[in-house]
Protein backbone atom coordinates (compact mmCIF):
# COMPACT_ATOMS: atom_id res chain seq x y z
CA UNK A 1 0.00 0.00 0.00
CA UNK A 2 1.14 3.56 -1.09
CA UNK A 3 0.17 6.82 -0.45
CA UNK A 4 -1.19 6.79 -4.19
CA UNK A 5 -3.41 3.73 -3.54
CA UNK A 6 -4.86 4.52 -0.16
CA UNK A 7 -8.16 6.06 -0.09
CA UNK A 8 -11.18 6.57 1.78
CA UNK A 9 -14.14 6.84 -0.20
CA UNK A 10 -17.34 9.73 0.29
CA UNK A 11 -20.49 9.09 0.83
CA UNK A 12 -21.01 9.35 -2.84
CA UNK A 13 -18.51 7.22 -3.83
CA UNK A 14 -15.99 9.79 -5.02
CA UNK A 15 -12.20 8.40 -3.86
CA UNK A 16 -10.23 11.11 -2.06
CA UNK A 17 -6.72 10.02 -1.23
CA UNK A 18 -6.35 9.86 2.64
CA UNK A 19 -3.19 11.71 2.53
CA UNK A 20 -2.79 15.25 0.90
CA UNK A 21 -0.39 18.27 1.42
CA UNK A 22 -1.79 21.28 2.43
CA UNK A 23 -0.37 24.78 1.57
CA UNK A 24 -1.82 27.09 4.02
CA UNK A 25 1.06 29.86 4.60
CA UNK A 26 3.22 28.96 1.76
CA UNK A 27 3.03 32.49 0.15
CA UNK A 28 6.58 32.98 -0.71
CA UNK A 29 6.92 32.40 -4.24
CA UNK A 30 10.28 30.54 -4.46
CA UNK A 31 9.06 28.61 -1.54
CA UNK A 32 5.89 27.63 -2.81
CA UNK A 33 7.54 26.40 -5.92
CA UNK A 34 10.08 24.25 -4.56
CA UNK A 35 7.19 22.55 -1.97
CA UNK A 36 4.77 21.52 -4.31
CA UNK A 37 7.51 20.47 -6.64
CA UNK A 38 8.58 18.06 -3.73
CA UNK A 39 5.67 16.92 -3.24
CA UNK A 40 4.49 15.94 -6.42
CA UNK A 41 8.00 14.24 -7.10
CA UNK A 42 7.02 12.39 -3.75
CA UNK A 43 3.95 10.93 -5.02
CA UNK A 44 1.19 13.77 -3.55
CA UNK A 45 -1.79 14.05 -5.80
CA UNK A 46 -4.15 15.73 -2.81
CA UNK A 47 -3.39 19.88 -2.24
CA UNK A 48 -5.73 21.16 -0.17
CA UNK A 49 -5.84 25.31 -0.73
CA UNK A 50 -8.16 28.05 -0.21
CA UNK A 51 -9.32 31.59 -1.13
CA UNK A 52 -7.42 33.30 1.93
CA UNK A 53 -4.54 31.30 1.33
CA UNK A 54 -3.58 33.39 -2.03
CA UNK A 55 -2.24 30.85 -4.19
CA UNK A 56 -4.36 28.73 -5.96
CA UNK A 57 -2.93 30.63 -9.08
CA UNK A 58 0.28 29.43 -7.73
CA UNK A 59 -0.70 25.54 -7.14
CA UNK A 60 -2.61 25.36 -10.56
CA UNK A 61 0.54 26.57 -12.33
CA UNK A 62 2.77 24.08 -10.53
CA UNK A 63 -0.02 21.45 -11.30
CA UNK A 64 0.51 22.49 -15.48
CA UNK A 65 4.22 22.45 -14.59
CA UNK A 66 4.23 18.85 -13.65
CA UNK A 67 2.64 17.54 -17.09
CA UNK A 68 0.93 14.77 -14.78
CA UNK A 69 -2.49 14.92 -16.26
CA UNK A 70 -5.27 16.99 -14.19
CA UNK A 71 -7.81 13.86 -13.56
CA UNK A 72 -4.74 12.53 -11.45
CA UNK A 73 -4.57 15.09 -8.64
CA UNK A 74 -7.22 15.69 -6.07
CA UNK A 75 -7.91 19.38 -5.79
CA UNK A 76 -9.61 21.32 -2.84
CA UNK A 77 -10.50 25.08 -1.95
CA UNK A 78 -12.65 27.12 0.19
CA UNK A 79 -15.18 29.37 -0.04
CA UNK A 80 -14.14 32.16 2.67
CA UNK A 81 -16.30 33.90 4.81
CA UNK A 82 -16.81 37.45 2.83
CA UNK A 83 -17.96 35.43 0.25
CA UNK A 84 -20.80 33.95 1.97
CA UNK A 85 -24.02 33.68 0.95
CA UNK A 86 -26.17 32.20 -2.79
CA UNK A 87 -24.77 34.30 -5.50
CA UNK A 88 -21.25 35.59 -3.85
CA UNK A 89 -20.82 31.81 -3.32
CA UNK A 90 -21.01 31.21 -7.29
CA UNK A 91 -18.95 34.09 -8.22
CA UNK A 92 -16.05 32.99 -5.72
CA UNK A 93 -16.03 29.14 -7.39
CA UNK A 94 -15.81 30.27 -10.21
CA UNK A 95 -12.71 33.16 -9.16
CA UNK A 96 -11.50 29.85 -7.60
CA UNK A 97 -11.38 27.14 -10.79
CA UNK A 98 -10.11 30.07 -12.77
CA UNK A 99 -7.18 30.63 -10.59
CA UNK A 100 -6.53 26.75 -10.70
CA UNK A 101 -6.59 27.05 -14.22
CA UNK A 102 -9.09 23.83 -14.28
CA UNK A 103 -12.98 23.01 -15.22
CA UNK A 104 -14.35 21.54 -11.71
CA UNK A 105 -13.26 21.16 -8.02
CA UNK A 106 -12.40 17.38 -6.70
CA UNK A 107 -13.68 19.05 -3.05
CA UNK A 108 -15.36 22.39 -2.10
CA UNK A 109 -15.80 23.74 1.71
CA UNK A 110 -17.20 26.04 3.02
CA UNK A 111 -14.28 27.36 5.46
CA UNK A 112 -16.31 28.61 8.27
CA UNK A 113 -19.90 28.30 9.36
CA UNK A 114 -19.91 32.23 8.77
CA UNK A 115 -23.56 34.12 8.53
CA UNK A 116 -25.78 32.88 5.76
CA UNK A 117 -23.62 29.42 5.34
CA UNK A 118 -27.08 28.01 4.57
CA UNK A 119 -27.58 30.23 1.13
CA UNK A 120 -23.79 29.33 0.49
CA UNK A 121 -24.29 25.46 0.96
CA UNK A 122 -27.35 26.02 -1.85
CA UNK A 123 -24.97 27.07 -4.01
CA UNK A 124 -23.04 24.47 -3.45
CA UNK A 125 -25.19 22.05 -3.58
CA UNK A 126 -26.16 23.35 -7.72
CA UNK A 127 -22.65 23.58 -8.36
CA UNK A 128 -22.51 19.68 -7.46
CA UNK A 129 -25.60 18.91 -9.18
CA UNK A 130 -23.98 20.45 -12.66
CA UNK A 131 -20.78 18.24 -12.11
CA UNK A 132 -18.75 21.79 -11.33
CA UNK A 133 -17.46 19.74 -7.86
CA UNK A 134 -16.76 15.92 -7.07
CA UNK A 135 -17.30 16.00 -3.40
CA UNK A 136 -18.93 19.13 -1.10
CA UNK A 137 -17.99 19.79 2.45
CA UNK A 138 -17.84 21.98 5.26
CA UNK A 139 -14.89 22.94 7.36
CA UNK A 140 -14.68 23.89 11.15
CA UNK A 141 -18.50 23.04 11.58
CA UNK A 142 -19.46 22.16 15.28
CA UNK A 143 -22.53 19.64 15.62
CA UNK A 144 -25.02 22.92 15.98
CA UNK A 145 -23.80 23.81 12.53
CA UNK A 146 -24.36 20.54 11.18
CA UNK A 147 -27.61 19.87 12.34
CA UNK A 148 -28.86 23.28 10.28
CA UNK A 149 -27.50 22.02 7.65
CA UNK A 150 -29.39 18.48 8.15
CA UNK A 151 -32.67 20.22 8.58
CA UNK A 152 -32.40 22.31 5.65
CA UNK A 153 -30.19 20.95 3.24
CA UNK A 154 -31.12 18.53 0.26
CA UNK A 155 -27.04 16.96 0.18
CA UNK A 156 -25.59 16.78 3.67
CA UNK A 157 -22.15 17.42 4.04
CA UNK A 158 -19.65 14.38 3.06
CA UNK A 159 -16.42 15.94 4.47
CA UNK A 160 -15.24 17.87 7.89
CA UNK A 161 -11.88 19.30 8.06
CA UNK A 162 -11.20 19.72 11.45
CA UNK A 163 -8.30 21.08 13.85
CA UNK A 164 -7.75 17.19 14.98
CA UNK A 165 -4.13 15.67 16.74
CA UNK A 166 -3.57 13.34 19.50
CA UNK A 167 -3.96 16.27 22.25
CA UNK A 168 -7.73 16.97 20.42
CA UNK A 169 -9.00 13.83 18.83
CA UNK A 170 -12.46 15.27 18.28
CA UNK A 171 -14.17 12.06 19.41
CA UNK A 172 -17.73 13.82 20.17
CA UNK A 173 -17.58 15.32 16.87
CA UNK A 174 -16.23 11.79 15.41
CA UNK A 175 -19.34 10.13 16.38
CA UNK A 176 -22.02 12.56 15.19
CA UNK A 177 -20.14 12.73 11.90
CA UNK A 178 -19.74 8.46 11.69
CA UNK A 179 -23.26 8.25 11.92
CA UNK A 180 -24.14 10.67 9.48
CA UNK A 181 -21.47 9.61 7.07
CA UNK A 182 -19.48 12.39 7.19
CA UNK A 183 -15.80 11.92 6.65
CA UNK A 184 -13.51 12.99 8.81
CA UNK A 185 -10.83 15.17 7.77
CA UNK A 186 -7.42 16.62 10.05
CA UNK A 187 -5.96 20.34 9.49
CA UNK A 188 -2.94 20.86 11.85
CA UNK A 189 -2.53 16.57 12.25
CA UNK A 190 0.42 17.29 13.72
CA UNK A 191 -0.60 20.01 16.32
CA UNK A 192 0.93 22.53 14.47
CA UNK A 193 4.28 21.64 15.40
CA UNK A 194 4.15 22.12 18.87
CA UNK A 195 7.55 21.35 20.53
CA UNK A 196 5.57 19.57 23.39
CA UNK A 197 3.13 17.39 21.49
CA UNK A 198 6.63 16.52 19.44
CA UNK A 199 8.30 15.45 22.32
CA UNK A 200 6.01 13.86 23.97
CA UNK A 201 7.49 10.61 25.52
CA UNK A 202 5.14 8.47 24.94
CA UNK A 203 5.24 9.29 21.16
CA UNK A 204 9.20 9.15 21.62
CA UNK A 205 8.78 5.32 22.60
CA UNK A 206 6.60 4.78 20.25
CA UNK A 207 8.38 6.03 17.40
CA UNK A 208 11.85 4.46 18.41
CA UNK A 209 10.09 1.15 18.25
CA UNK A 210 8.97 1.67 14.70
CA UNK A 211 12.49 3.30 14.08
CA UNK A 212 10.04 6.18 12.43
CA UNK A 213 9.92 9.71 13.89
CA UNK A 214 6.99 11.00 16.66
CA UNK A 215 5.72 13.04 13.10
CA UNK A 216 5.41 10.17 11.06
CA UNK A 217 3.39 8.36 14.55
CA UNK A 218 1.40 11.07 14.72
CA UNK A 219 0.08 11.11 11.08
CA UNK A 220 -0.01 7.09 10.97
CA UNK A 221 -2.20 7.17 13.91
CA UNK A 222 -4.45 9.43 11.82
CA UNK A 223 -4.27 6.95 9.23
CA UNK A 224 -5.32 4.44 11.36
CA UNK A 225 -8.78 6.40 12.48
CA UNK A 226 -9.71 6.47 8.91
CA UNK A 227 -9.23 10.14 8.97
CA UNK A 228 -8.26 12.35 5.65
CA UNK A 229 -5.00 14.71 6.65
CA UNK A 230 -3.60 17.45 4.87
CA UNK A 231 0.28 17.58 6.94
CA UNK A 232 1.97 21.29 5.71
CA UNK A 233 5.64 21.83 5.33
CA UNK A 234 7.82 23.74 2.99
CA UNK A 235 10.93 21.03 3.79
CA UNK A 236 11.71 19.12 1.12
CA UNK A 237 12.94 16.31 4.36
CA UNK A 238 9.96 16.88 6.19
CA UNK A 239 7.66 16.65 3.37
CA UNK A 240 9.15 13.15 2.21
CA UNK A 241 9.30 11.92 5.88
CA UNK A 242 5.32 12.77 6.17
CA UNK A 243 4.96 10.46 3.22
CA UNK A 244 6.28 7.56 4.62
CA UNK A 245 3.87 6.28 6.68
CA UNK A 246 2.57 3.01 4.95
CA UNK A 247 5.55 0.98 5.88
CA UNK A 248 4.43 0.32 9.02
CA UNK A 249 1.43 0.01 11.54
CA UNK A 250 0.27 1.12 15.07
CA UNK A 251 -0.58 -2.00 17.61
CA UNK A 252 -3.72 -1.86 19.25
CA UNK A 253 -1.92 -0.87 22.65
CA UNK A 254 0.03 1.73 20.51
CA UNK A 255 -3.14 3.02 19.49
CA UNK A 256 -4.86 3.20 23.01
CA UNK A 257 -1.63 4.45 24.42
CA UNK A 258 -1.81 7.48 22.10
CA UNK A 259 -5.76 7.71 22.71
CA UNK A 260 -5.05 8.77 26.59
CA UNK A 261 -3.13 11.98 25.27
CA UNK A 262 -6.51 13.73 24.58
CA UNK A 263 -6.56 16.98 26.83
CA UNK A 264 -9.11 18.60 24.78
CA UNK A 265 -6.22 21.63 23.73
CA UNK A 266 -6.58 22.96 20.78
CA UNK A 267 -3.36 24.90 19.12
CA UNK A 268 -5.69 27.29 16.87
CA UNK A 269 -8.35 29.54 18.12
CA UNK A 270 -12.09 28.06 18.39
CA UNK A 271 -13.62 28.26 15.19
CA UNK A 272 -16.64 30.34 16.49
CA UNK A 273 -13.69 32.99 17.52
CA UNK A 274 -12.99 33.19 13.44
CA UNK A 275 -16.49 34.39 12.56
CA UNK A 276 -17.13 36.97 15.33
CA UNK A 277 -13.36 38.53 15.77
CA UNK A 278 -14.38 41.91 13.89
CA UNK A 279 -10.08 42.39 14.08
CA UNK A 280 -9.59 38.98 12.66
CA UNK A 281 -12.07 39.35 9.93
CA UNK A 282 -10.47 43.13 9.17
CA UNK A 283 -7.04 41.42 9.23
CA UNK A 284 -8.02 38.72 6.56
CA UNK A 285 -9.76 41.30 4.37
CA UNK A 286 -6.37 42.36 3.96
CA UNK A 287 -4.88 39.18 2.21
CA UNK A 288 -7.81 38.58 -0.41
Amino acid sequence: MNMHTKVVEAKNGVPIPQLGFGVYKITKEAEFTIAIREAIQVGYRHFDTARIYGNEKALGAEIRHSQIPREQFFITSKVWNTDHGYEATKKAFQETINKLGVDYLDMYLIHFASPKYMETWKAMEELYEAGKIKVIGVANFEIPHLEELRKHAKILPMINQIETHPEFPQNELRVYMNKYQILHEAWGPLGQGNKVLLQHPVLKEIADHHHKTVAQVILRWHLERDVVLIPKSSNPKRIRENSEIFDFELSAEEMEKISRLNTGKRYSIHPTGYIVNPIFNKLMKLFI
